[in-house]
């Protein structure tokens, strides 16, 4: 099983085609976009705004803003009941 984070796309980097920063919840990181090219060559269809799955470091698809906040409650929630498991076993 992968798990899949959504982020935002803040910046795209001029300097690096393949980079773009991401927001995940409020940490900001460079994230490998090329995947989500047609090809190698190809045209990027995102920018700053718009969201996408990230993997291990890398871009896998664009998502809608739906998507992504359901899927970032779904991982907190998660989260906090993990946290609430250990606290009651401590």
């Amino acid at each position: 099983m992968c798990l899949g984070i959504p982020g935002e796309v803040v910046e795209l980097m001029a300097d690096h085609p393949d980079l773009a920063v991401v927001s995940v919840e409020g940490v900001h990181r460079a994230i490998n976009i090329g995947l989500l090219r047609d090809t190698a060559d190809g045209p990027l269809d995102l920018e700053p705004g718009d969201w996408i799955l990230i993997h291990v470091g890398f871009a896998l698809s664009k998502i809608d803003e739906r998507e992504a906040k359901d899927s970032l409650e779904f991982v907190t929630g998660v989260g906090d009941a993990y946290t609430a498991d250990l606290e009651t076993r401590g």
